[in-house]
């Protein structure tokens, strides 16, 4: 699913029109992009949480030319799914 089909099932979910559920979306994937960038999280309980984590400097490969370059650290966005997210994937019934 691509964004604007993300949008479309949004509108007809919801029954928002599809200017405002991009509107909507828009708002959400920015309000949670401003609070990663806080190095803060957002938990949607039974959904999951979205937070950052550090990634350690480490020594990587260059694939074309097998030479040995560094990777410097980083912080890394990251996503944990909730348990009910895993249960409805893994078809877990209530």
């Amino acid at each position: 699913m691509n964004r604007q089909e993300l949008v479309d099932a949004i509108a007809k979910e919801t029954g928002l029109t599809k200017v405002d559920a991009d509107k909507a979306l828009k708002a959400f994937t920015n309000t949670v992009s401003k609070e990663l960038k806080k190095k803060g999280k957002v938990q949607l309980v039974g959904f999951g949480t979205f937070e950052t984590s550090k990634r350690a400097a480490r020594k990587g490969k260059n694939p074309q030319t097998g030479e040995a370059i560094k990777i410097p650290a980083a912080t890394v966005p990251k996503f944990k799914a909730g348990k009910a997210l895993k249960d409805l994937v893994n078809g877990a019934k209530k």
